[in-house]
């Protein structure tokens, strides 16, 4: 199949996986997985930026829509989007002329490891925040940010082990 139309199966993939499945998933009352920022991993580098920008905010809308969050996951995962290629160049070592060859399963585990650590982090601080709107409620946002992440972490650590096991 075509990169165009992966894409296009992924996020459609991603969203119902998101809206009818893990936003029903809730561990200790406030732990819930956000997988859908997976697009943001596994969308292809391109100079152009912006589709991808629009696709991330389309989904991000989407799962807003869906979860009646008032727009928090499209701000969380168009910030994630817009600083993805800074985390790109400080892990991978890359540059604008190796975006074409760029694969993220060509790549360490250690490397990857870290970029998407630090993406799901900055995504689920973000979301948390503005979910809380406090500062009463820091160590909630700091407890949620951490087991979330952990928990997005996990199930995609473990969705790339199984579906790549053979390849």
């Amino acid at each position: 199949m075509n990169k165009p139309l992966n894409m296009a199966m992924l996020f459609i993939f991603l969203l119902f996986l998101q809206v009818f499945v893990l936003n029903n998933i809730l561990f200790l009352d406030s732990i819930n997985p956000y997988l859908y920022i997976v697009f943001v991993f596994l969308y292809p580098l391109k100079t152009n930026r912006v589709p991808f920008l629009f696709y991330s905010f389309l989904l991000g809308l989407l799962v807003d829509f869906f979860s009646d969050s008032g727009g928090i996951h499209a701000l969380s995962i168009l910030y994630i989007a817009y600083i993805r290629l800074f985390f790109v160049r400080i892990y991978f070592r890359k540059v604008s002329a190796d975006y074409p060859f760029f694969k993220l399963k060509s790549e360490s585990f250690g490397k990857i490891f870290n970029y998407t650590v630090t993406l799901t982090v900055i995504h689920h601080l973000i979301y948390f925040s503005f979910v809380n709107f406090s500062f009463q409620n820091l160590s909630n946002v700091f407890l949620n940010t951490i087991f979330s992440s952990i928990f997005t972490l996990i199930l995609y650590f473990l969705g790339t082990y199984i579906f790549t096991k053979g390849e």
